[in-house]
């Protein structure tokens, strides 16, 4: 069985992860007993959730264990099978972890699923076609549940949640508002991904400027929003939302770090009667198969193409995180391994 390289998360950090946070260490592989499978990764996802799962404090999950392998989505070949359902050569996608094998209990719910790369490029089963696009997927269609031609807004536009709402919510004929960090993104949230408009946020100094702007671009007003970074983004777009429009709060990524993110005119929930309501998506396992056909087939037909920031060698994937929660992708943030 071969050496695997593996990235634990050695002390919690205080604030803003460090390196020190991290340790890279080098373990045999062990023997496969029955119905396991051994899995090499071809790439591994880095996402927003993870700086949460780091705090060892009450939340929807446990905290990732210290002196363990990272928590993560990753992509691979299966290489080894003590499993009927699965041969060597087969392409998987589950939650393997920072680390070049794992040894999956392939008879566990959902350890291991297969998936045809034919049409997808197997790196988008960690973004578009898996996790962040069945995220989006489930905002909007079962908290917004929008109508053909009405606004919808989304922050982090760019990124990969931002963008497969983006594509879900064009194919429905809504009109679709997003908020990104840079013009560069804003340019490929209009351009490629054919949203109506994109804000700049980072050339608004606080929530009453960027809101003029969004009053520019959604003169009618926001019949729904997916949120995923709180604070001054939130508070902005609050200010435009429409009597019983809709809110999916799937992340706060401006309060990741420790930092207190408190609303500012939180009585625009009752004044305007809206629905607002927070999810994690693994808690709808009957959303996953519909959601993955819709988003293949937006990304196999070419209707939908994500953007991609790769970081090479498990090594680097500390700093990729760091980056990751500054903004610093741009559309899905992997590791190539």
């Amino acid at each position: 069985m071969p050496q695997n390289p593996q990235i634990h998360l050695v002390s919690r950090p205080q604030g803003e992860p460090l390196a020190e946070n991290f340790q890279l260490v080098v373990q045999d592989t062990p023997a496969l007993t029955d119905q396991q499978v051994l899995v090499k990764h071809e790439y591994l996802s880095l996402d927003p959730y993870m700086r949460g799962r780091m705090n060892d404090v009450k939340s929807y999950t446990l905290p990732q264990p210290l002196h363990s392998v990272m928590i993560g989505g990753t992509v691979g070949e299966v290489v080894e099978s003590g499993h009927p359902g699965f041969v060597p050569g087969d392409k998987v996608v589950g939650m393997g972890g920072w680390q070049t094998y794992s040894v999956v209990d392939a008879s566990a719910p959902g350890a291991l699923r297969k998936i045809d790369t034919t049409h997808v490029p197997i790196s988008h089963f960690l973004g578009a076609v898996g996790m962040p696009g069945v995220t989006a997927w489930h905002g909007l269609v079962r908290i917004i549940d929008p109508k053909p031609g009405q606004t919808l807004c989304v922050s982090a536009a760019s990124g990969a949640v931002g963008s497969a709402f983006g594509a879900l919510a064009k194919a429905r004929g809504c009109r679709v508002i997003g908020i990104a960090g840079g013009q560069d993104k804003c340019d490929y949230v209009t351009r490629e991904l054919g949203f109506d408009a994109c804000i700049d946020y980072k050339q608004h100094a606080d929530y009453l400027s960027l809101s003029k702007a969004l009053k520019q671009v959604c003169p009618d007003g926001i019949d729904g929003h997916f949120e995923n970074v709180g604070g001054m983004v939130l508070d902005a777009v609050m200010l435009r939302m429409n009597q019983f429009s809709s809110v999916a709060v799937c992340g706060m990524i401006s309060g990741y770090n420790g930092n207190p993110i408190p609303m500012a005119n939180p009585s625009l929930i009752l004044i305007n009667r809206m629905k607002f309501q927070g999810f994690i998506v693994s808690e709808h396992p009957a959303d996953w198969p519909l959601a993955l056909k819709e988003l293949g087939d937006l990304v196999g037909s070419g209707r939908f193409r994500p953007k991609e920031t790769v970081a090479h060698g498990l090594a680097s994937a500390p700093e990729a995180f760091f980056g990751m929660l500054k903004g610093k992708n741009f559309g899905k943030q992997l590791v190539k391994l």
